[in-house]
């Protein structure tokens, strides 16, 4: 015999709630989403730490108003502090979305910008961990992606930079796959969009000058362009004189990443030596030949070359040589920041000098408990005095797991200097 006819609905009906109960449970899981983790405690206070190593991180710090040390995750950015800990603590602030990827992060005073996979730029106050506006940007190309330490995405990120414009505002700038937005960094208002052909343009970084920085061969040679950030509108469209037909270039005198750069190298494929050029705030780059070759860097006015194993200051603009260090041995520079070039030796130690002048300001070794000095530098930052660097395995290739590739779980050293 058949089930009684109200048993038989009875199981339908259950049949149907156990159904819907689970796409509930699959659209809540699924479902594009964002959770905001504000700050609880006050916003801390800038510390002043010794000189020295302060601690180890298993990821990558983007160090904000020299209080914060701000993260990237797979679908996360957060901050803890104080920003001299030896250790990362539990998130003072986190900002998470779903499904979207975080693909990069760039500081600007005590804003936090996020760009992710699906284009969303979103910025963060980082005295509170608080969305202060989001906004609409073009869609990524390709991004490599990253490396468990998350440096990529938080020291370069990728197709985000940020400079000021002649009046002084803020100005975001987000390259895309095929188009180019600016946003106004206080409010995340969108000032222009451009549409471009990505397969035959390469957008590098923004000037000092607020102008975005590419090389577009779309109907020709390859050529510099210079673009207002602030407009959109082109400004400049330049090619070094003798310049070979596949042009390479490089910004040089960055503040963060590829933001506010204040030269540029330019070399051939192959080419490893290369030529320096000043970007002036109008007209084309000026050359600079105290920024030839590979191991000279900019800050400001000041060229700071190891060529030789010479330790060399000179002016960016006139060549002329201002000091020389010839005492400091086999160095190799690691970062440059305002007022400060990072030197590491061989021997691990990290010499801090004034660009200007050749002063030394610290010297110690980069190294922290039993885990020693045999270890080669990968990426590294600076920022507000505070330098951290990642600790590769000796002999690591680009081509290694990350197991092959790092030191330790806790690869990232951070020191004040």
């Amino acid at each position: 015999m058949g089930k009684p006819a109200g048993r038989r609905i009875l199981v339908a009906v259950v049949a149907v709630l156990a159904v819907a109960a689970s796409v509930a449970v699959v659209l809540r899981v699924l479902a594009p989403a964002e959770v905001e983790t504000v700050a609880r405690g006050a916003y801390p206070a800038a510390p002043t730490p010794p000189v020295g190593v302060i601690g180890r991180l298993p990821v990558a710090p983007l160090v904000v108003d020299g209080r914060l040390r701000v993260y990237a995750g797979a679908r996360q950015v957060y901050a803890d502090q104080p920003v001299s800990g030896k250790h990362r603590v539990t998130p003072f602030w986190s900002y998470r979305r779903w499904p979207a990827r975080l693909v990069g992060v760039l500081a600007e005073g005590t804003t936090v910008v996020s760009r992710w996979s699906d284009g969303k730029l979103v910025a963060l106050d980082a005295r509170t961990g608080r969305v202060a506006w989001r906004a609409e940007g073009p869609e990524p190309g390709a991004v490599p992606k990253p490396r468990r330490t998350y440096a990529a995405t938080v020291w370069d990120p990728a197709g985000l930079h940020v400079t000021r414009a002649a009046d002084g505002r803020a100005v975001l700038v987000a390259v895309g796959a095929d188009a180019i937005g600016g946003y106004a960094l206080a409010d995340g208002r969108r000032l222009w969009r451009a549409e471009v052909a990505g397969d035959c343009r390469a957008d590098l970084g923004t000037t000092a000058a607020g102008e975005l920085v590419g090389v577009d061969s779309c109907a020709g040679p390859a050529t510099v362009e210079f673009r207002d950030a602030a407009t959109g509108a082109v400004r400049t469209r330049w090619r070094p004189p003798d310049a070979p037909e596949q042009l390479v270039v490089t910004p040089v005198g960055c503040r963060d990443g590829h933001s506010a750069c204040r030269g540029l190298r330019t070399s051939g494929r192959g080419d490893e030596t290369g030529r320096g050029w000043l970007v002036p705030s109008e007209g084309e780059p000026v050359a600079a030949p105290a920024l030839d070759g590979p191991d000279a860097e900019l800050d400001g006015e000041h060229a700071v070359s190891t060529a030789g194993g010479v330790v060399t200051g000179r002016s960016a603009r006139t060549g002329a040589e201002l000091w020389r260090r010839a005492d400091l041995g086999a160095v190799r520079i690691l970062a440059v920041e305002p007022g400060r070039v990072y030197l590491l030796t061989e021997g691990r130690a990290l010499i801090t000098l004034d660009p200007a002048t050749g002063a030394e300001r610290s010297r110690f070794v980069l190294d922290i408990g039993r885990d020693g000095v045999g270890w080669q530098p990968g990426r590294a930052h600076a920022a507000d005095g505070y330098v951290a660097v990642e600790r590769l395995r000796e002999g690591a290739r680009a081509d290694d797991d990350d197991q092959g590739y790092f030191l330790m779980a806790e690869s990232v050293l951070l020191a004040h200097t």
